[in-house]
């Protein structure tokens, strides 16, 4: 079964959790005494490490790759920071999902096309779309964060609600200038007060690698692996 925008959109707010995002705030919250330093250049979506190398992209569809790998690892994020719900991850999450919709609806369309386009020819499209299935799946798992999710988490966080507060149509210049820092804060890092050692409140929150099947076509997880 294909995917259209509308429905590729709706699989994504599908893991909103059923938590209202009216009315959503930025908050505040710390889990640092001092927060460590995840900065990094803008990226141009070639960079190693960065994102799933897709062979012969155009300037386009790297485009949408980078918008579409920010958006997993907040999606991930939404999933995984819930010990912290003062961070406000996922209805952050959920309203910047509504905000940016068309764009977002875009992006996904547009790497969509890029496994059709360089599929070889003969190609059957269930095969187009395990492709495609497969590159959400290790974008997801690339942003498994089990020893480094306090930082992971706050970084996502902060992220996330400027993204929420970035004008439509403008959510790619975010993820070209945050994206290397969400990658940064993978690195376990750590903290003099609130580490996992000196806070048992958050030793042993860990997020297990997920198989492929709890994937569904949009990349998004599905509930009954939450």
């Amino acid at each position: 079964m294909r995917f259209g925008a509308r429905q590729a959109m709706a699989a994504m707010v599908g893991i909103a959790i059923s938590i209202t995002t009216a009315g959503a705030t930025p908050a505040s919250a710390q889990l640092f005494w001092k927060t460590p330093d995840f900065t990094g250049a803008p990226v141009k979506g070639d960079e190693p490490g960065v994102m799933i190398p897709l062979t012969g992209a155009t300037p386009a569809e790297l485009n949408a790759e980078i918008v579409w790998t920010m958006r997993a690892g907040l999606n991930f994020a939404a999933l995984q920071c819930q010990f912290a719900p003062s961070l406000m991850t996922v209805p952050t999450y959920n309203a910047l999902i509504g905000h940016h919709s068309k764009e977002l609806a875009t992006d996904y369309k547009t790497l969509q096309t890029y496994f059709k386009r360089v599929a070889k020819k003969g190609t059957s499209p269930s095969a187009v779309a395990a492709a495609f299935d497969s590159f959400n799946t290790r974008t997801y798992s690339s942003f498994s964060s089990v020893f480094a999710q306090m930082g992971f988490c706050q970084t996502a966080s902060r992220i996330g609600q400027v993204a929420l507060m970035t004008p439509k149509g403008s959510l790619e210049v975010v993820a070209r200038n945050r994206l290397r820092e969400l990658r940064n804060s993978l690195v376990p890092t750590a903290d003099l007060v609130n580490s996992p050692q000196s806070s048992p409140q958050f030793a042993g929150v860990d997020v297990p690698a997920l198989p492929p099947a709890c994937f569904d076509r949009a990349g998004t997880i599905k509930k009954k692996c939450l």
